[in-house]
């Protein structure tokens, strides 16, 4: 590792003080050895670029707790990249262990079959008989998963309008799949 001078103290004063300044010289220095320990430890580069973030955060928005007195600049830092370090191993941990749960509960049913395309055919084909904005608005009720508030925030529709298209298309499309099962 290279040998550093100490950080000058008026940067020190001036980051404790609040100067986004001192902050930028000390991120330039100091962030390659606390991206170094990151990536070392998680293996990860995303995830060490995002734990150097958290360390320069918090660093910054705790500055009033460091005292050069009892410690220099570079070890408080590392102090903080070793607790967010062991926060991003731990929600690892965490992400595995609910992901080996949900696994574990998740059971494939394979008397499951699979869904008619000739029923998704004929249903796609109801809809393109729909009006322009209702049958958007089923597609993507359906095909994209939105919920009727996304819906309405993409198209830029009240709630009770896109509730309303979605409730007519429905019956138009049962009614019009009725009709074709009764036909010959």
């Amino acid at each position: 590792m290279l040998q550093r001078e100490d950080d000058p103290p008026q940067v020190v004063d001036a980051f404790r003080a609040g100067d986004e300044r001192a902050l930028a010289e000390i991120y330039r220095r100091w962030s390659p050895v606390v991206h170094g320990l990151a990536l070392r430890s998680l293996g990860d580069v995303d995830d060490a670029e995002e734990v150097t973030q958290q360390v320069f955060t918090a660093a910054w928005t705790s500055r009033h707790t460091f005292d050069p007195e009892r410690a220099r600049l570079a070890a408080w830092l590392v102090g903080i990249a070793r607790n967010k370090l062991a926060d991003a191993h731990a929600a690892r941990a965490r992400q595995r262990r609910i992901r080996t749960e949900v696994l574990s509960r998740t059971q494939v049913d394979d008397t499951v079959e699979p869904p008619d395309l000739a029923s998704q055919l004929v249903l796609l084909d109801e809809l393109s008989y729909l009006p322009a904005v209702p049958a958007q608005v089923i597609r993507m009720a359906f095909y994209d998963d939105l919920t009727h508030t996304q819906i309405a925030e993409r198209l830029g529709m009240p709630l009770g309008t896109v509730k309303s298209h979605i409730r007519r298309s429905l019956c138009r499309l049962r009614e019009r799949l009725e009709e074709l099962a009764e036909s010959p």
